[in-house]
């Protein structure tokens, strides 16, 4: 599908509001048929941008239109190559293109604590906050050649076909939370990383079985800020250069016995 780059002059306009938008656009996009990546603003010039995968210039400003009326300027097409040299290759959910191996490994997110804060915060703030976090995760996915699958309301679930990728997109995500927070970022966003390698069925942009459940099941225990890996992604894991804790025994609901995972650890440390 075509990569097209919009651009908004918005006078008067703040960060807040923005992210607002954006998430609007994320509720009304599947009705055109649009992908958005992810968006800039500059407060300075009063101008946003958005990056999204679209049949037509048309479908794009369908969707800014029903979703918030904030029509843009002007769209151009431009080339993967182009974003590549800022943000990395980008990696079409709906590429129908032959898989050359259905193995695949399986990325889950999920932000601590997203009921209180939506309690505490409100739920205008709570959106300006989520469109922060989908934002930070979705560029890690852009640079790590990653597929968005879907979002589950606090969280994202990604597929990765090259397990290198997967491993250099979670430790690119924590990085980028921990970024935020050494900025200043407040209220502290944390999120927790599950994964797993294996041979899901792909079907209609989704992905099921017993590799998904089993992301999502090691997502549910890994403790905010830190990434868990499956015993055979942790093998295949080593085999490419990453590191790992020594492993701890989980009980996982819908899997019998304990299940062995272990962290991903920083290429700092």
């Amino acid at each position: 599908m075509p990569l097209f780059m919009d651009r908004h002059d918005l006078p008067g306009s703040t960060p807040e509001m923005l992210a607002q938008s954006h998430l609007a656009d994320l509720k009304t996009q599947a009705k055109y048929d649009v992908q958005f990546i992810t968006y800039w603003f500059d407060p300075d010039s009063g101008e946003g941008f958005c990056l999204a995968n679209a049949p037509r210039p048309e479908a794009m400003h369908a969707v800014h239109q029903e979703a918030h009326g904030l029509i843009p300027n002007k769209i151009i097409s431009v080339s993967e190559e182009s974003v590549l040299r800022f943000l990395g290759k980008i990696v079409e959910p709906s590429d129908q293109s032959p898989v050359t191996s259905p193995f695949r490994t399986i990325l889950f997110t999920d932000l601590e604590g997203s009921t209180a804060l939506l309690q505490e915060v409100g739920e205008s703030a709570w959106m300006t906050h989520l469109a922060e976090h989908d934002l930070i995760i979705r560029r890690a996915l852009l640079a790590s050649r990653g597929r968005e699958v879907k979002h589950t309301g606090d969280g994202i679930m990604a597929s990765f076909d090259d397990v290198a990728r997967a491993l250099t997109g979670a430790l690119a995500i924590q990085r980028g939370f921990d970024a935020r927070t050494a900025a200043g970022g407040n209220p502290d966003l944390r999120v927790r990383i599950g994964m797993a390698s294996g041979e899901p069925v792909d079907h209609n942009d989704d992905i099921f079985g017993a590799t998904v459940h089993l992301a999502s099941r090691i997502c549910s225990v890994a403790d905010a800020g830190h990434s868990l890996a499956s015993e055979p992604l942790r093998n295949l894991g080593l085999e490419r250069g990453f590191s790992f804790d020594q492993g701890m025994e989980v009980d996982l609901k819908g899997f019998r016995g304990p299940t062995r995972v272990f962290e991903l650890v920083p290429r700092s440390s």
